[in-house]
């Protein structure tokens, strides 16, 4: 069930300004997540933690990045106390997100086991977004996860760096993939609740409109954000707050009753 989409306007200026913008924004990105990326490679310790009244945040990144991507986002969902993230640092020699998948599946049941939830949260930037929906689709997921909070993830595939395609997970990042087909497929009763972001200054997303969830079966809520680009999704104040506002219930569900929706 497609939901009518949001949108995020994260930069009132003309489109070609908005592009410029966009980039210089990711090359400050990159130099802040290249000097973080050593701090993630390791998988984080975990612990029980304080008692939570909202359901467990898992963050899933992307390809061949680490945790240290959401250092932001992580300590915007936590800032609170009322709820319990963590992030999911998954194999760099994967071959195969559906394996992934299958590890993530025992992740989230040791997550709920050890705070007490029965159900979590999945947030997931790139290919970690796929490996979530995955997980909630073809996996049974669905029964554990709430909310599934996609950014810029390839749900349709992306044609962009076709001289990579001699890796294994990005040739399932390919429209057309088997991994997106058994995606495709008629997924009938999932209870998970997914939400998109998308941006077209998205440069890893070819074409841009890729990152947007469209299946009949899912309850969808796809939201646009302007002015950022692929790296800056999980980092951006402004997709940060909205995320927020999702897992805490705000936002996505209004766009149930109305034909269009905006997030400043």
């Amino acid at each position: 069930m497609s939901i009518p989409a949001l949108s995020i306007t994260a930069l009132s200026i003309p489109t070609l300004g908005a592009a410029l913008r966009a980039g210089v924004l990711e090359v400050v990105v990159l130099g802040g997540h290249l000097l973080l990326y050593p701090t993630g490679v390791c998988q984080e310790k975990v612990t029980a933690g304080p008692p939570a009244t909202r359901p467990p945040v898992l963050l899933l990144h992307g390809f061949t990045d680490n945790r240290s991507v959401f250092v932001l986002l992580r300590r915007a969902l936590g800032a609170d106390g009322l709820r319990h993230v963590e992030a999911y640092n998954y194999s760099p020699f994967t071959r195969d997100l559906r394996v992934t998948a299958r590890h993530l599946a025992r992740r989230v049941e040791e997550l709920c086991a050890r705070t007490g939830q029965e159900r979590v949260d999945l947030v997931g930037h790139s290919l970690g977004g796929l490996v979530g929906r995955y997980y909630v689709q073809r996996l049974g997921g669905d029964t554990r996860v709430r909310t599934l909070v996609t950014l810029g993830t390839p749900h349709s595939g992306t044609l962009v760096a076709p001289f990579m395609d001699a890796h294994p997970l990005v040739r399932q990042m390919r429209p057309g993939s088997q991994v997106l087909t058994e995606l495709a497929a008629p997924a009938p009763g999932c209870a998970t609740r997914c939400v998109a972001f998308w941006s077209e200054f998205d440069a890893l997303m070819s074409p841009s409109g890729t990152a947007r969830i469209e299946h009949p079966d899912l309850h969808v809520v796809n939201v646009q954000v302007t002015g950022i680009g692929h790296l800056a999704l999980p980092a951006h104040p402004t997709v940060i707050a909205a995320v927020r506002r999702v897992l805490d219930g705000i936002g996505a569900a209004s766009a149930q009753t109305s034909e269009a929706a905006s997030v400043a």
